[in-house]
């Protein structure tokens, strides 16, 4: 069959159509969580690698967003010197374990802080070793996986567990396993990854869901407006300057 644009706009709609029927009832209880600790003064701290941390850029610093959104960015050791910049493309750092702990220490973590960490795979010792830190300092910590790929997977962390398994809250982005949808005949390779569509969902059902809650309970959203409208920066710096330092 053909490659088209077509096929894969279809598989994709049946991926977000999954996502819609199975994990709203996890968004909700992540959104609540979401909610509890924006009220408290506490920071949404959001991490992933490789194409995870599209997720990150899309609930924090966007605009519509929640300005106590962070993202957590693995280039920050090579931007604070920790690794040389050469180390930036190697692929396989996201395997170790000890790297989490070098990037939690380049941030402001407070404890009233809450964690997203994502990861399609949820294997790799980098993001494990993060949830594994998240859950001994006492946060409360959604993950955002494929569970049709970390349960098809053995763990890259030295205690054999997978991302999820740290979860307070799990949501399943719905794709499959190796994240591309669409087979091309006679050959094993599948093409067209789907798990930042749906990971773009879930960000901004979330964002969603903890914005409802706040206007519910009689509270203004610290929202940022669009840099590129007039009137923004000083709207927008006013609500960073209750989190500076943070995010």
């Amino acid at each position: 069959m053909t490659i088209t644009a077509e096929r894969f706009y279809q598989a994709a709609d049946e991926a977000i159509a999954r996502l819609k029927a199975t994990q709203l009832p996890a968004i909700k209880r992540a959104g609540e969580l979401l909610a509890e600790t924006v009220m408290k003064g506490g920071v949404i701290q959001v991490f992933g690698t490789g194409h995870s941390r599209a997720f990150a850029l899309e609930m924090a610093g966007r605009a519509g967003g929640l300005v106590p959104a962070h993202a957590i960015e693995e280039d920050i050791l090579f931007l604070n010197g920790v690794y040389p910049v050469e180390e930036r493309k190697n692929p396989y750092l996201e395997r170790e374990p000890e790297i989490a702990h070098q990037i939690l220490a380049q941030y402001d973590i407070r404890p009233e802080d809450i964690f997203i960490i994502v990861s399609n795979s949820g294997r790799n010792g980098s993001t494990v070793e993060m949830a594994a830190e998240v859950k001994r300092r006492g946060h409360k910590l959604i993950v955002v996986t494929s569970m049709a790929h970390t349960t098809s997977v053995t763990s890259r962390h030295p205690s054999g567990k997978r991302l999820y398994e740290f979860a307070d809250v799990v949501i399943d982005n719905c794709g499959p396993l190796g994240d591309a949808l669409l087979e091309v005949e006679g050959s094993p390779v599948k093409v067209c990854a789907v798990s930042s569509i749906t990971g773009a969902l879930i960000a901004q059902g979330l964002t969603a869901e903890v914005i409802g809650r706040l206007v519910a309970a009689g509270q203004t959203p610290p929202v940022y407006i669009s840099a590129n409208v007039d009137g923004s920066d000083e709207h927008n710096e006013a609500l960073k300057a209750r989190y500076a330092g943070r995010i």
